[in-house]
């Protein structure tokens, strides 16, 4: 595995892109919802009752997905579209890393500075390594070789890695192993498809998923279209 976390070997319910048409594990794709106003809501999260469609977590796919109505096609009548869906996407999945990576915090599996990470993994707690995308080239290099063989997820700038750890940057980080470690690394896997590992990205998350929330909220008051968990 690379920088960007993507693995290849995904378990799991099965689930069809709307664009390729192909089946692929669930994981692995990005499911969506659709409000009672007609609006296709992004469900990150895969928690959202109601009948989903899917799509495959690539940058390329949303785009396609958009410009040939696909949405309209899959759930069988007019939608409406998050407008700059690709970019909407990427800034929610990043916000899914960086929320799991802050959840591992304060569960107290997972450190960050560049010797808390190295003991980490001479003391074979670390099962996943980051590393900011933003960071110097010498200290990626650095801690690639103290990483043992283990991922490195390179897709968090310094200020977004920060962000998990309640401060304003952070550079290396480690988590040790278990659920969210494994979370950590699906998330980065769907996020690679957004994002070029090692690409600096804008600093600033601000809001991230403000406009997501805003669609789901609409959705959450209103109830959703269909019944419940009737995922093609």
């Amino acid at each position: 595995m690379g920088r960007g976390g993507r693995r290849k070997d995904r378990d799991g319910p099965e689930r069809r892109c709307i664009v390729t048409g192909e089946s692929r594990p669930a994981p692995g794709l990005i499911r969506f919802a659709l409000g009672p106003d007609g609006a296709v809501v992004p469900d990150v999260a895969g928690r959202l009752p109601g009948r989903g469609v899917w799509l495959g977590a690539e940058r390329a796919l949303a785009e396609t997905a958009v410009k040939k109505r696909l949405f309209n096609r899959a759930f069988r009548r007019e939608v409406s579209v998050p407008e700059g869906l690709p970019d909407l996407l990427e800034r929610m999945l990043a916000q899914r890393l960086i929320e799991t990576v802050s959840l591992a915090r304060k569960a107290g599996a997972a450190v960050t500075g560049f010797e808390k990470v190295r003991e980490r993994v001479r003391g074979g707690r670390a099962a996943v390594i980051l590393a900011a995308s933003d960071g110097a080239e010498d200290g990626k290099t650095k801690i690639a070789a103290q990483a043992d063989g283990l991922p490195i997820i390179g897709l968090l700038t310094a200020a977004e890695l920060g962000l998990a750890f309640g401060r304003d940057f952070a550079i290396h980080a480690a988590l040790d192993a278990g659920g969210l470690a494994d979370r950590a690394l699906t998330e980065a896997d769907r996020l690679t498809g957004f994002r070029a590992s090692d690409k600096p990205q804008p600093a600033e998350m601000r809001d991230a998923t403000a406009s997501g929330r805003r669609h789901q909220d609409k959705y959450d008051e209103a109830g959703p279209i269909g019944g419940p968990g009737q995922d093609d």
